[in-house]
């Protein structure tokens, strides 16, 4: 086995070096060595590059949150997980001890250590050990590219959507931003379950786009108010779900755009940190906010099972080889993509 392997590492703010390291050591007791495969590009990459850290980091840092890859190593304790086994990487290095971990909740850990590739070294480097915990298995009929969407991205939505906002086969759900990568993963999510799906973008390339996915209406947020047409579809009655994480630029409408007894589930805020609410409409109408925040190993598990079906193949919008990371960020950056952008590791 070669003694050095590449990784790549953000060096200070806005500076990224493709560097050798040595080969981590063989696991300890509990963990397994990944030989990674591939990594797909998050927001979160992208704020991190920028220096956006919401808590304490030390640089130079190896990058990547969301990865796949094979198990070439396991520990004296390991017994679920051999060599040759292909693995999704969970990117919360959480405690696994805690009331919460104990129960599967793993985003609710009292004692997180941080995420991977944001506070701590990542997964965009050739081997990296972890607790075999965090490593949930790949079925065969899972590709190495949409496995690597599934433990941030497909898992993300899949605990917004049927952890919390309740998502049931008939119901209409607005899903907002169609072409990032967990819009265009709602879409998919969505249309599985059986729910009608409006689907919002600022260009009409992308509302082609997210058509083809299955969304049965689209509207387009720059010459259009979507909440006026999310009404206007439903017959006055507003949806049952909107998926949202843009942030203040959406807040308003897509609360207006609910049903009496709505529910808004929310991950993100690219737009911003900041909305005005109107607490009047919030309890006149019965309408429920829920905050989601990353996703359980189950539902990790759940996607993949999904994906193996065939049914919800992950929305690929390139592959790009390591050393063009910082192209993938900026296509993040300009919003020119629709869907991953998916890196491979050499």
């Amino acid at each position: 086995m070669a003694r050095t392997m590449q990784a790549l590492r953000l060096m200070a703010e806005r500076e990224l070096a493709l560097v050798e390291m040595p080969v981590p050591p063989p696991p300890g007791p509990d963990e397994v060595q990944v030989r990674v495969r591939a990594v797909a590009l998050n927001h979160i990459d992208l704020w991190g590059f920028r220096g956006m850290a919401f808590a304490k980091r030390t640089l130079p840092l190896t990058v990547g949150v969301e990865a796949v890859g094979e198990v070439v190593a396991a520990g004296a304790d390991v017994r679920q997980l051999a060599p040759g086994a292909r693995v999704a990487l969970y990117g919360g290095r959480t405690c696994g001890v805690c009331p919460a971990c104990r129960q599967g909740r793993d985003n609710l850990c009292a004692d997180v250590a941080g995420i991977m590739g944001f506070h701590l070294d990542g997964f965009a480097r050739t081997f990296c050990n972890l607790p075999a915990r965090l490593c949930v298995p790949v079925p065969d009929a899972v590709g190495w590219h949409d496995a690597a969407c599934a433990p941030l991205t497909f898992a993300t939505v899949e605990h917004m959507l049927f952890d919390n906002a309740r998502l049931m086969e008939g119901e209409w759900v607005l899903i907002h931003a169609a072409g990032s990568g967990i819009g265009s993963a709602a879409i998919r999510l969505a249309k599985d379950q059986g729910a009608t799906v409006i689907a919002t973008a600022g260009d009409d390339e992308k509302l082609e786009k997210a058509r083809a996915l299955g969304a049965d209406h689209v509207v387009n947020y720059r010459t259009q108010r979507f909440e006026s047409m999310a009404r206007r579809l439903t017959g006055k009655r507003g949806v049952d779900v909107v998926f949202e994480h843009v942030g203040p630029d959406t807040w308003a409408g897509s609360l207006l755009a609910l049903a009496r007894g709505g529910r808004l589930v929310t991950c993100g805020s690219t737009s911003g940190i900041q909305a005005e609410t109107n607490l009047f409409q919030v309890f006149q109408q019965q309408l429920r906010i829920f905050g989601s925040f990353g996703a359980t190993r189950r539902n990790v598990r759940d996607v993949l099972a999904r994906m193996a079906t065939g049914r919800v193949p992950a929305v690929i919008d390139s592959v790009i080889p390591l050393d063009r990371w910082s192209d993938g960020l900026a296509r993040l950056a300009e919003r020119r993509v629709f869907g991953k952008i998916v890196v491979t590791i050499p």
